[in-house]
């Protein structure tokens, strides 16, 4: 038999390109400080979907193209989405069985978690201090992870990617 059995690796590949477009796309000045994490939010659930084809290495290569699409520090949302990925991989057997609404407090944990190593590298390179508005995201990104989830769920068995 031609390879190991794994299929769908395109539709990983578009949600990620889907999550960036939504990161960069222009909203009005009121909205845009609640704009969720949608990066961090789906590598989260392939973390915990399919550790064995998303992890570390994934996390790491989407967050340089973060920092490149955002015109950051280069390798700082790489690693803030490399120390998510490490926790999801470690904790993905215990929340997965979380009902949805602890699976979204763990969630909130790894958001305020990847905003909190990006709000340490701003420090460290003198960027000023942000209002509480800094951590709007991780809480919209945990209401909006329910539908997410069963999102990504639906697009996961509808074209059966393992």
């Amino acid at each position: 038999m031609i390879g190991d059995g794994r299929r769908g690796g395109w539709i990983i590949v578009l949600s990620f390109v889907v999550a960036m477009l939504l990161s960069i796309l222009p909203l009005p000045q009121v909205v845009d400080p609640f704009r969720p994490e949608w990066t961090a939010l789906v590598l989260i659930y392939w973390c915990l979907a399919l550790p064995e084809r998303v992890g570390v290495g994934s996390a790491w290569l989407v967050g340089l193209l973060m920092d490149v699409l955002k015109g950051g520090l280069l390798g700082e949302h790489a690693l803030g989405l490399t120390v998510v990925a490490f926790l999801a991989l470690k904790l993905h057997q215990r929340i997965r069985v979380y009902p949805m609404w602890q699976q979204a407090l763990s969630v909130l944990m790894l958001l305020a978690l990847y905003q909190l190593v990006t709000l340490w590298i701003n420090g460290i390179i003198g960027r000023p201090a942000r209002t509480w508005l800094y951590w709007a995201p991780s809480l919209t990104g945990t209401m909006l992870w329910p539908a997410l989830f069963l999102l990504l769920r639906d697009l996961r068995r509808r074209f059966r990617v393992h």
